[in-house]
């Protein structure tokens, strides 16, 4: 499940991008993991940090395929986890900028690499796409994984 050596009770600064916590909302693999962060950032044994870029991404797709109410009861719930909802300013946009000119991932996943980059936190998901990140751009990533 994880990558770069960590612990699973490692402690530090973790970025959630979409994937993980469609992951989590879904039961889906690395449910799990999610659910352990989670908890332990409830206790402030770590800081769980997200992209508003990305929060976003999660709201579209829970409307799409699950409606509108659905969508709303999915965002209260976000809302009572302690996830640190990161708005997006000029630098982290243009730190993700350039990201999407130099890597072919989808511009709402520059946001969350970004975002780890800038803080130097780990990236969590299982989103393949981001196997398409240059080790030197100094992403750490944790994979979900079955």
């Amino acid at each position: 499940m994880l990558h770069e050596g960590n612990s699973l009770e490692a402690t530090g600064e973790y970025v959630l991008d979409a994937n993980a916590l469609l992951a989590y909302l879904g039961d889906e693999p690395g449910s799990e993991r999610i659910n352990e962060l989670l908890e332990m950032a409830a206790e402030g044994r770590n800081t769980l940090l997200m992209c508003v870029v990305n929060l976003g991404e999660v709201m579209y797709i829970e409307e799409r395929e699950r409606g509108p109410d659905h969508a709303r009861e999915v965002l209260a719930g976000i809302n009572e986890f302690s996830i640190d909802i990161v708005e997006v300013d000029r630098p982290l946009t243009l730190k993700a900028a350039y990201l999407k000119a130099v890597c072919p991932i989808a511009y709402a996943d520059c946001f969350a690499a970004a975002l780890a980059q800038t803080t130097n936190a780990t990236l969590v998901t299982g989103d393949p796409e981001f196997k398409k990140l240059m080790p030197e751009w100094g992403v750490r990533v944790e994979w979900l994984t079955n």
